[in-house]
């Protein structure tokens, strides 16, 4: 099941690298403008309304390899997610009062047996706007 996982997102990573790179070398629908106003020839073989061209067709077929693989994806890590044990992370984290009597701070190797409060040294109260130093009319 992992392996099969794993090349689902291996494809995945290809269809998406693939498709970007497809989306970057097209032609935007500005470029062939002047083609249909007779400058020119489009990039398509039935000129500029004809049918689609291989990158815009290529593009496409990624995007569905793309789609599935995402779904697929998402279909087995629910599946696998389900048959966990039937909880969420949340009733699987340990409490807050387990987690600090297993470790006090006197076990910690280099810690200092008596530890000093912090000082956080304060800033002068200052106003927001310079609005004291304008002066009246």
């Amino acid at each position: 099941m992992q392996m099969l996982l794993t090349v689902m997102v291996v494809v995945q990573m290809l269809s998406a690298l693939v498709m970007i790179g497809l989306v970057l070398i097209q032609h935007g629908k500005g470029a062939d403008m002047g083609a249909s106003f007779g400058s020119g020839a489009s990039g398509s073989l039935f000129g500029a309304s004809g049918s689609a061209n291989f990158l815009s067709r290529s593009t496409g077929v990624c995007a569905a390899i793309f789609f599935a693989c995402t779904l697929a994806l998402a279909y087995f890590g629910n599946l696998r997610a389900s048959t966990g044990g039937g909880e969420s992370i949340l009733e699987r984290a340990v409490p807050a009062s387990t987690a600090a009597s297993a470790a006090p701070a006197s076990q910690i190797p280099g810690a200092a047996s008596a530890v000093a409060p912090v000082v956080v040294p304060q800033a002068p109260a200052v106003e927001a706007s310079g609005a004291a130093q304008i002066p009246a009319k």
